[in-house]
C-alpha cells in the first residue's frame, strides 16, 4: 500500500509504502526494496512477537533501518487496520517496533501515538557552533537549543519565528555531517486561543533538515514533532493542545495535532492518513 500521512489533503501529507504481509522476507531483501521506492520511509508489517501487541513494524529508510519514526507509525497502524487488522482493544493498537511497544489511540479527533520516552542533552558546543556557520544564524535567532534522543537522535533548536524557521537553506547541510537537524519557530499566534481545529492557524512552524533519506528535507517527521513535544514539556511549555505545520517549503501541508493525555506526562502526536494506493507487489 501506499499511505500519505500527517495531512488533510491526500497527496499534500508523507508519503509511505506499507508491505502488509512482511513475514519471512530477510533485512537485505526489504532494504532493497525501499531503496527501490526511495520514500522517506517504508515499512514492513509482521506478526507481533511480544503477546501484548497487535503487529509488528520493521522501518527502512532507503539507506538503513530506523528503531522508530512517527509517519511510519500512523501510516503503518491505518494500512494494517485497511487490511482487515483487528486490535485487541478497539480504541487502541499496539505497535512492536525496535524500540518497544507504542500505543496508537483511536478515539481522538485524529489517530494519535504515545510519545515514547525521549532524552534531553546539552548539545556538544562543537555541534552547536558547526551548524549556525552552516545556516549563517545569529546566537540572537536561537531560543533554546538541546540533543533530543527517542531513538532516532535530533539537534534540535527552537528559532525565534516561524519566518526565521522558513528562511533556512536546505542544501547547506548533509545527513552524512550533520546527522539530523530539527527546528521550530513560533507562528506569532496561537490558533489554540481560537479554534484549535483550525487547519490555516498553525502554533509552530517545524523542518527536519539533513534527513538520513537522502532528501534535503523532510516532509513531515512525527518522531521529531514527538520529541520537540516532549522537549516543550519537560520545560513546563505544554500547557495547552498544539498545532504544528511541517513542509511548507517544500509545498506540503503537514498538520501534526499534538495534546496531553489527560492529567499523565503522556503526550499524543496525531495526524490523519489516506490510502492512496493498494496492490500487490513482487519482492
Amino acid at each position: 500500500m501506499q499511505v500519505d500521512v500527517f495531512s488533510a489533503t491526500p497527496q499534500l501529507g508523507n508519503a509511505l509504502a506499507v508491505v502488509v504481509d512482511g513475514d519471512g522476507l530477510s533485512d537485505e531483501q526489504m532494504q532493497t526494496f525501499a531503496r527501490w521506492t526511495n520514500l522517506a520511509e517504508t515499512t514492513f508489517l509482521q506478526k507481533p512477537v511480544s503477546a501484548d501487541a497487535d503487529y509488528k513494524v520493521r522501518i527502512f529508510t532507503p539507506s538503513r533501518e530506523m528503531p522508530f519514526a512517527g509517519h511510519p507509525t500512523l501510516g503503518s497502524c491505518a494500512a494494517w487496520l485497511d487490511s482487515g487488522g483487528k486490535p485487541a482493544n478497539t480504541d487502541t493498537v499496539i505497535q512492536e517496533c525496535n524500540i518497544g511497544l507504542v500505543s496508537i489511540e483511536q478515539s481522538g479527533q485524529v489517530p494519535a501515538f504515545i510519545a515514547p520516552p525521549t532524552s534531553i542533552e546539552p548539545m556538544a558546543a562543537p555541534t552547536f557552533s558547526k551548524i549556525l556557520d552552516a545556516f549563517c544564524l545569529q546566537e540572537s535567532n536561537i531560543v533554546n537549543y538541546a540533543q533530543l534522543d527517542n531513538g532516532p537522535i535530533w539537534q534540535a533548536f527552537e528559532l525565534d519565528s516561524a519566518a526565521t524557521v522558513l528562511s533556512l537553506n536546505a542544501s547547506k547541510v548533509r545527513w552524512s555531517d550533520f546527522g539530523a537537524i530539527g527546528f521550530i519557530g513560533f507562528c506569532g499566534s496561537s490558533a489554540s486561543e481560537n479554534t484549535a481545529t483550525s487547519l490555516d492557524q498553525p502554533d509552530y512552524e517545524v523542518r527536519m533538515l539533513a534527513p538520513s533519506s537522502g532528501m534535503s528535507e523532510d516532509p513531515i517527521t512525527g518522531s521529531l514533532n514527538a520529541a520537540l513535544a516532549k522537549w516543550l514539556h519537560q520545560q513546563g511549555r505544554l500547557e495547552q493542545d498544539l498545532l504544528i505545520a511541517q513542509g511548507t517549503k517544500i509545498g506540503r501541508s503537514g498538520r501534526v495535532f499534538v495534546s496531553r493525555k489527560g492529567a499523565s506526562d503522556d503526550i499524543l502526536i496525531g495526524g490523519q492518513s489516506h490510502i492512496l494506493i493498494r496492490g500487490e507487489v513482487s519482492i
